[in-house]
């Protein structure tokens, strides 16, 4: 009985260490998504020395969740890129658990359903 209190209290404890907190999360797609608006702002602007500024970032969830219907969180960035004596916003987008970031476009970015 002793042995499985204590192992059922290290697995929640090991589940409660494994998830990282929306600020954790954010930190480390915010290169990545500085990456992504850097190139598309050097394309866009015909510019190739531009300066990203991460002007806000938050965690969004998804839309829709159920029982059998998940969706994937995902870091959701708006980056100003300067350079070239030309300005542009892109908003920047990176799913959880995927290896790369995507240029939505301008204003907040929602999935077709």
């Amino acid at each position: 009985m002793q042995k499985q209190w204590t192992m059922g209290l290290l697995a929640v404890a090991l589940a409660v260490a494994a998830c990282q907190s929306d600020r954790q999360f954010l930190d480390s797609k915010q290169a990545s998504a500085e990456a992504t608006a850097v190139k598309s702002g050097q394309f866009e602007m015909n510019c190739s020395a531009v300066v990203p500024t991460v002007l806000s970032r938050e965690v969004v969830e998804p839309a829709v969740e159920g029982p059998r219907l998940y969706g994937i969180a995902r870091a959701e960035y708006t980056v100003g890129v300067s350079g070239c004596g030309d300005r542009k916003t892109f908003v920047v987008l990176c799913p959880d658990e995927g290896d790369g970031c995507f240029a939505a476009g301008p204003g907040r970015f929602y999935g077709e359903p």
